[in-house]
Formats: C-alpha cells, sequence, structure tokens
C-alpha cells in the first residue's frame, strides 16, 4: 500500500480536520519535476510514519488547486492544526524536504495562531 493519501474534495477537509499534520503534493501526471519528486516524497512518507502525506491530483481535482491558488507544480503545502504553515513550489531535494519537516515540526502552533490573529487584527483595522 503507498504510504500517501490521495486528496479529493469529498475527503479534503476530513482529512485535514482530523489529522494534525498533513503534508500536501499537489502535482500531475504530465509533469515532469512532479515525477522527479514523487520518490522523493515516498521516502520522506515511509520516514515520517507519524505525518500524513497526501497527494492532489490538479489535473482532477481544479477546484482544490484553485482553492488553493496553486499556480505552478509541484508545489508542497504544510498544514499544521487546519493552518497552512509551509506552501512552496518546486521539486524540493531529499535534505531540503527533511529540513522543511523538522523546521514545520518545531513550530509552536499557538505562536502561529497569535500571529495569524494578530495580522488578522491589523487588516480589520485599517
Amino acid at each position: 500500500m503507498s504510504s500517501t493519501v490521495e486528496l479529493t474534495k469529498e475527503n479534503f477537509d476530513q482529512t485535514v480536520t482530523e489529522n494534525e499534520f498533513v503534508l500536501i503534493d499537489f502535482w500531475a501526471s504530465w509533469c515532469g519535476p512532479c515525477r522527479m519528486f514523487a520518490p522523493v516524497y515516498e521516502k520522506a512518507a515511509q520516514d515520517n510514519p507519524d505525518l500524513v502525506f497526501a497527494k492532489v491530483d490538479t489535473e482532477a481535482q481544479p477546484e482544490l488547486a484553485q482553492a488553493f491558488g496553486i499556480q505552478s507544480i509541484p508545489t508542497l503545502m504544510i498544514v499544521r492544526d487546519q493552518v497552512a504553515v509551509f506552501a512552496q513550489p518546486g521539486a524540493l531535494p531529499e535534505a531540503a524536504l527533511t529540513d522543511v519537516i523538522g523546521q514545520a515540526r518545531k513550530l509552536d502552533m499557538d505562536e502561529v495562531r497569535k500571529s495569524i490573529a494578530t495580522q488578522q487584527d491589523a487588516t480589520q483595522g485599517e
């Protein structure tokens, strides 16, 4: 069995809501860099069995790609506690992906939420 979950508009909200830490690879079968990134992503999934690794086929799920403003693929997004804490287009090399996962694991989500709330307050105050 693959260690990654295929996300669709039907299971997306449930997957992100029920799991504290979800990595999402936005990809398409015709995309060369996506195919190069796939084995790196699969290996990271095997190395981090406590995290949910998911994939969104942007061809099959254009609504999800659009909802997140995905402009180029592959794009990696990390969602913790239903907050997108990382999003970057481009195929990451293994070392960079490992580093990003490590940084996301260390985030203090209370601080992240405070920061978001502060930004929202500032925006509403304008």
